[in-house]
């Protein structure tokens, strides 16, 4: 991957444009027995964990503020198998987004990831690999819709009760970007978690084990964030 798309920047965008095309992905093709390998460890006693087909990113440019790429279908077993093995082979990315969700007095919002989950304990965003529930019709893949349904699946939060910014932040890293956009709730901190909570009881499927406040840059060394959180909330917090 090039044309600014670098690794280890924050790039502010205008729009993301990504399209599904077919692709062979050699590690997969090549590397069916170690990967069903993989998979038996990480999943065994966790059931709810599944096997199903996500979208991984092999091609993206960025033209003007605007992200072009394009997305394969794969197993999740093969994506973690890649991940987990250091990413080796071309240039692939877990291209997802996330909703960077802010409460009215200016603190974040996070998810830790129930124990039943690939990522039992890490602290993020709510966000999902995208997958076949993201794709249009024509072809196009729908990150902006994948932003509010992951946040309502994971925090049962309504589109009505939020307030969805325009364009988005990238943090750009090997293997992985993460497209932020920013979404408000005009509630305190306090007050929004108490009733993500009561929500998250009444879910299909429960990810989250609970909801962490995030006021300042230091609370985020008290909890296992990904680097790539803490890179995108410095950010944020230096511009404040």
């Amino acid at each position: 991957m090039s044309d600014g798309v670098e690794n280890g920047t924050i790039v502010r965008l205008e729009r993301v444009d990504a399209r599904i095309e077919p692709y062979d992905w050699i590690y997969a093709r090549e590397n069916a027995e170690s990967i069903a390998a993989h998979w038996a460890r990480i999943s065994a006693g966790k059931p709810a964990m599944f096997n199903g087909r996500v979208m991984l990113q092999n091609r993206a440019a960025i033209r003007d503020g605007v992200f072009e790429a394009s997305y394969f279908e794969t197993d999740y077993a093969a994506f973690m198998a890649w991940r987990d093995a250091g990413h080796p082979g071309p240039a692939i990315r877990n291209g997802f987004a996330m909703a960077a969700l802010r409460a009215n007095d200016g603190a974040f919002l996070c998810g830790r990831m129930g124990e039943q989950t690939a990522n039992a304990g890490k602290v993020y965003f709510a966000a999902g690999t995208p997958d076949r529930e993201d794709a249009r019709p024509d072809g196009t893949l729908d990150l902006a819709g994948s932003v509010t349904r992951e946040l309502g699946e994971e925090t049962g939060l309504r589109v009505e009760e939020l307030s969805v910014g325009a364009g988005w932040t990238a943090v750009i890293e090997q293997g992985r970007i993460a497209f932020m956009r920013e979404v408000s709730i005009d509630l305190p901190a306090d007050e929004a978690r108490t009733l993500m909570l009561g929500r998250m009881k009444h879910l299909e499927e429960e990810e989250l084990s609970d909801i962490v406040v995030v006021r300042d840059l230091a609370e985020t060394e008290k909890h296992d964030m990904p680097p790539f959180m803490r890179r995108y909330l410095a950010h944020i917090f230096d511009g404040d």
